[in-house]
């Protein structure tokens, strides 16, 4: 392990681990980007938009969706683990903040808490 992993932000624990792109605590299990990708991208004053579970999405992103959701319109809806390829994140309305096509239903918006960056 490297000495100069950051600790816990949320409870100062010093045995904090690197796991891909994120920082993980063992002990109150908080993930977070190294780095302050948060603060960078508030500086610069440009929005940044998370996933369900942190992880920050820019355009081309590919995720995974959740949960199962309902589709006005369609017998069937979008199943959990449904894969969404080349999102685009735009200012939406009511919190839809991803502009994507869904192979099998096309072009709709989806909220940001219901997809997994894969």
């Amino acid at each position: 392990m490297s000495d100069n992993l950051p600790p816990c932000p949320q409870c100062s624990s010093e045995y904090t681990y690197e796991m891909n792109a994120l920082m993980v605590c063992p002990e109150c299990g908080h993930e977070w980007v190294p780095g302050g990708a948060d603060e960078a991208g508030a500086s610069a004053g440009e929005r940044v938009i998370k996933d369900a579970v942190g992880n920050v999405l820019s355009d081309g992103d590919t995720v995974t969706v959740v949960k199962a959701l309902k589709v006005k319109g369609s017998v069937s809806g979008i199943k959990a683990g449904t894969k969404v390829r080349n999102i685009r994140l735009v200012d939406g309305v009511d919190g839809h903040d991803i502009d994507c096509r869904v192979e099998g239903f096309g072009a709709m918006q989806l909220k940001s808490s219901v997809v997994k960056k894969a």
